[in-house]
Formats: structure tokens, C-alpha cells, sequence
């Protein structure tokens, strides 16, 4: 009985090397078989894996783009955002100089604090002589008063002429007007001397301070601005194609550049006009249009207005912050809300 032997190469290659035709031709036999094996090693699975590549390949692209195109428009989210804040202008009514300062720039005033004092020195005399001119206007439409009763009773009794009596009637009434005159004068100076004393008139911060102690102000001119910390929103500009998926109440998600905590809001309103080039008026009144007219059609923002509901602790709002802005809209908030 036969023993089967592996096929050795080393060991034909020596047997070769002594000359014998058998020997060789088993070796040149061996040797093609075992290329061929190889070959069908690498054949193979080159075969499989390039379709098998490709195929997962497709299959992921296909499926991360349509993750990402409903979480677009299903869920529409921008960069475009804003963070916005009323912003009260302190503009004296009475002009002079300023006496008192006692703020600083970057602090937090309540509503009511006092803020500036100017020069009350001539509005503290203009209300002391308005004061006596009403006090002389008074006495003298009290005089004049009871002269016209005194004329009147003669009249009745055939003393004097009617003409004289009408003459003190109308003098009483002239002086009674003046003595109401002098009496909105003198209110007019309490309520400017009132003035001199600014007051804030909201809750916020003093930013951008350049008045100081001894400046001269002017009235309507600016001297303290403030941020109105009760009044901070979210303008985000979302493309119009994603209008349809956003709606009033949706709850929104706001990222702030420099914080890892989000801020959470709602949609208040959506704006209901953007600027058209094309409805500028020309010199003669016309519709300027603009003659030319792309292929490309870049869809136009639009600013939607984010209620803020809630802010982290440690995360401090500045207006002109830039944010992205996430919309929820209501079925996958409250699911987001039951999980």
C-alpha cells in the first residue's frame, strides 16, 4: 500500500539539483500548483470585497444623506442668529452741568436708582420766583374779583354806569388767567427741577459710559445707555424653505459661541417683510427692476423672533452674541419632552 507524501519544494527543489528528468518534471509540476493556489487566494477576494465596498459605501451615503435632509427640514436649525436686547437711551430734559455720577460703566442699576444729578441750582430759583409771581398774580385776581362784586352792586343800585362795571368784570378775569398762567409756570419749574435728578428707568446694564462728573449736558443729548436686561430675544434668519416647518410655539434650542450649555426659547413671531431690492422707487417714481436674472436662486432669509424661556447658570447673555438655533417642532418636542 502506497503512503501518500505532502508535496515538499525544498525538498524536490534538492532533488532536481542532482540532475534527475523525473524529479524535475515533479517539481515544475508542484510548483505550478502551488501558483495557482495563490493566484486563487488573491482572485477571489478581490472579487468580493470591491462589490461589497462599494455597495456600503452607497448604502451609508444614502442613508446619512437622508438623515441629514430630514433633520434640515424636519428639525430646521441655522448659524444665522443674533442675540438681541432693548437698549434706553438716558437723554437729559434739562441742560447743565453734572454735579453727581453714580455710575460706572458696566454696572447693574435697578429701576429708580439715580443715575446723574445736574446742576439744580437755577431751577431751584426759577421755582422760588415763579412761586411769588403766582403768589402776586393770585392777590391781584383776588382783588380785582372783589372789585368787580363791588361794581356790580352799585350798578343795581343805579350808581355807576353799566360800561364801568363790565370794565372790572372783564380786568378780574384777566387777572384770574394770569394768575393761572403763573401757576402752570411755576409747576413747570418743580418739574424741571425734578429733572435734574435721572433715574433709571428700567432694569439693566450701564454699557459704553463717556459722561463724567463735570461734563455739560444738553437736553435730548445721550448720556447714559442702557441694556435692558428684561427685554433679551433670539433673531434667527432661517431660509425661506424652511418656513413651512416652523411654527409659533415650536420650542427652539439656542447655542451660544462660548458656552456648552444651551439656552432654550420659543418661536414668538415670524417677521412678515424683508427688504425687496426690486420695490425701490426710481427718481420718477418707477420700479427700479434689475434687467438680469440667474439661474441660481439663493433662497432668502427670514427673521424669526426666539422667546428666551430659560438661561443656564453661569451663561451670560451679551446683544450682538452670535448663536445657532435649533427648532424643535412640536411632535418631536414632546417626545424629546416624555424620554
Amino acid at each position: 500500500m502506497n503512503d501518500h507524501v505532502a508535496f515538499d519544494p525544498e525538498h524536490e527543489r534538492t532533488r532536481a539539483d542532482t540532475g534527475d528528468p523525473a524529479t524535475q518534471g515533479a517539481v515544475t509540476r508542484g510548483r505550478g500548483t502551488a501558483a495557482r493556489m495563490r493566484v486563487s487566494r488573491r482572485a477571489i477576494p478581490r472579487r468580493v470585497i470591491g462589490p461589497t465596498v462599494t455597495f456600503a459605501a452607497l448604502a451609508a451615503a444614502l442613508l446619512l444623506s437622508r438623515a441629514l435632509w430630514r433633520s434640515y427640514m424636519d428639525a430646521p436649525w441655522t448659524r444665522d442668529a443674533t442675540v438681541r436686547a432693548y437698549v434706553v437711551t438716558m437723554a437729559p430734559e434739562v441742560s447743565g452741568r453734572i454735579v453727581r455720577l453714580d455710575v460706572k460703566d458696566d454696572q447693574f442699576v435697578h429701576k429708580g436708582d439715580l443715575l446723574m444729578v445736574i446742576d439744580p441750582r437755577d431751577y431751584r430759583i426759577a421755582v422760588t420766583r415763579n412761586e411769588a409771581l403766582l403768589r402776586q398774580a393770585s392777590l391781584a385776581a383776588q382783588n380785582s374779583e372783589r372789585e368787580a362784586q363791588r361794581r356790580e352792586a352799585l350798578t343795581q343800585l343805579d350808581a355807576i354806569a353799566l360800561e364801568q362795571t363790565q370794565n372790572y368784570e372783564n380786568t378780574a378775569q384777566v387777572e384770574k388767567a394770569q394768575a393761572l398762567e403763573a401757576g402752570a409756570a411755576l409747576q413747570l419749574a418743580r418739574t424741571n427741577l425734578a429733572r435734574t435728578r435721572i433715574r433709571s428707568t428700567v432694569n439693566g446694564w450701564v454699557t459704553n459710559l463717556l459722561a463724567q462728573a463735570n461734563d455739560f449736558a444738553s437736553v435730548g443729548e445721550n448720556e447714559i445707555s442702557l441694556i435692558n436686561a428684561d427685554s433679551f430675544w433670539v433673531d434667527a434668519y432661517f431660509e425661506e424653505t424652511q418656513l413651512g416647518s416652523i411654527n409659533i410655539g415650536d420650542r427652539a434650542i439656542v447655542r451660544l459661541m462660548g458656552y456648552r450649555s444651551p439656552v432654550r426659547g420659543h418661536v414668538e413671531s415670524i417677521s412678515r417683510g424683508i427688504d425687496v431690492p426690486n420695490a425701490q422707487p426710481s427718481v420718477q417714481g418707477l420700479a427700479t427692476v434689475n434687467p438680469i436674472f440667474t439661474w441660481v436662486r439663493l433662497a432668502q432669509r427670514i427673521p424669526v423672533r426666539i422667546h428666551i424661556d430659560s438661561v443656564p447658570a453661569g451663561v451670560t447673555l451679551v446683544a450682538g452674541m452670535t448663536a445657532t438655533v435649533h427648532i424643535l417642532p412640536r411632535s418631536r418636542a414632546a417626545g424629546r419632552a416624555e424620554r
